[in-house]
């Protein structure tokens, strides 16, 4: 697999664990990947236009929110 493909692959994952309103332990276990991994690219692409500014405030607020839910 080329690195165009992988790097679009941890685009969309991004994307999806951003906006979904999935927790990301459902969208990392659905895509067959790492809890950990996936973090890591939302960590190194949150910033890179992956999403709308408005739906990156949007998932901002939500995560807020889960992390106050206990």
């Amino acid at each position: 697999m080329g690195t165009g493909r992988t790097d679009e692959f941890h685009k969309d994952a991004v994307r999806i664990a951003l906006t979904s309103g999935l927790s990301r332990r459902q969208v990392a276990d659905d895509l067959g990947r790492g809890f950990s991994t996936l973090n890591k690219w939302v960590s190194a692409h949150r910033n890179m236009d992956v999403i709308s500014a408005e739906d990156c405030e949007l998932a901002q607020e939500y995560e807020g929110l889960l992390s106050g839910v206990k």
